[in-house]
């Protein structure tokens, strides 16, 4: 267990030079490079959230060390420094911070846990949704990743709770260029698409391949399906095998980028998503973003996206064809993304403005309390 922190060598006094200090929640931070390890990363540090001083603590990569971290070693940190508040960003937190409700801030990317028990796998189901249920339900300070999670959360919440969305700002993760995106061949002999995401039930992958036979069929040429993400659990891979359809695994950025540029299209088919980093990010190629048409995605993409029925494939893959054959499409669509990035952006600083707000205000609070 390592606690990072400028934390273990500070000695803190009450005196008038005493500080709001924020520990965030790590433990999970440095496994992989998913959305969940970004956001933490990139909205839970001391630029982002100056002035308000931000501590992290951190275990090693190893499972059951991160588990000990999070249930044993945050609790016992926070015995040791009472006048701290308290973020979680990624995993759900100790039942310990049940009890530390005035100080402790869980910030929700989705309410999968909750709702979507059947696609869990074994971690999930017995260790984190159990986890998560009881913070949901005894802490009155929230962060979410969209209005669409903070309305969801409502429902599950203390109706005294404090929910404020943190939406993130979309970086050009993935080095993306729209130059020449205008004058590429409007009626492409072949037309591919991209979906990302790990592959895993509340994906919905196979709907993803509905999808393409049914463009292709409408279209009346081939349409190419590549799928980036690893593994998970809860659906047959081989299933997915299919002609036209490329299974790429996990790549890195720079590999995800190449194959998002040489895209036309990218197709989303989720059955819920907290957020869906990527159908922004993939905005800065200029590309169309095709989604269902939910409440998150229309948060998301705004009046930039093609948002489809999803009850039927062979009616999204109409309302895909009629907007990629329309004159001028991909001009419509490189236009339509860049708005969409500054718009959404816009949003984020917003928040991020609001949010150094209350914590400060609740760190400040509660140091006088401790």
């Amino acid at each position: 267990m390592v606690a990072d922190i400028k934390a273990r060598a500070v000695v803190r006094t009450m005196g008038s030079d005493f500080k709001a200090i924020a520990t965030v929640d790590y433990t999970h931070v440095g496994r992989r490079a998913s959305g969940i390890e970004r956001i933490t990363v990139e909205q839970f540090n001391n630029v982002a959230l100056s002035p308000l001083e931000i501590r992290t603590y951190r275990a090693s990569e190893q499972r059951l060390r991160i588990m000990f971290a999070q249930m044993l070693g945050l609790p016992f940190h926070a015995m040791t420094c009472p006048s701290d508040i308290y973020i979680f960003p990624g995993f759900p937190p100790s039942p310990y911070f049940a009890f530390k409700r005035d100080r402790s801030v869980l910030f929700v990317h989705d309410l999968f846990l909750l709702t979507r028990r059947a696609d869990l796998n074994q971690i999930g189901k017995y260790y984190m949704a159990p986890l998560f249920h009881n913070a949901v339900r005894n802490f009155r300070h929230f962060l979410t990743n969209s209005e669409s999670t903070a309305e969801e959360l409502k429902a599950y919440c203390d109706p005294t709770a404090t929910i404020v969305p943190y939406r993130p700002h979309i970086r050009n993760v993935f080095g993306l260029n729209s130059d020449g995106r205008n004058e590429r061949d409007p009626n492409p002999p072949r037309v591919r698409i991209v979906t990302i995401g790990t592959i895993e039930p509340r994906k919905n992958f196979p709907a993803a391949i509905k999808i393409r036979a049914a463009l292709s069929e409408r279209l009346g040429r081939e349409v190419e399906l590549h799928i980036i993400g690893r593994v998970g659990w809860g659906v047959d891979v081989n299933s997915l095998r299919q002609p036209h359809v490329i299974l790429h695994g996990y790549l890195e950025d720079e590999r995800v980028g190449q194959i998002i540029e040489a895209s036309d299209l990218l197709l989303c088919t989720s059955h819920a998503e907290g957020l869906c980093l990527p159908l922004i990010e993939a905005q800065y190629a200029g590309l169309p973003v095709a989604a269902p048409n939910e409440r998150v995605f229309r948060e998301v993409l705004g009046s930039s996206g093609i948002l489809f029925n999803s009850d039927s494939p062979e009616s999204a893959a109409n309302q895909i064809a009629d907007a990629i054959t329309m004159p001028h499409w991909r001009s419509h669509y490189a236009t339509a993304s860049e708005a969409n990035i500054v718009r959404w952006n816009d949003v984020a600083e917003f928040d991020r403005r609001t949010v150094v707000s209350y914590l400060s205000r609740l760190a400040s609070g509660h140091q006088h309390h401790a």
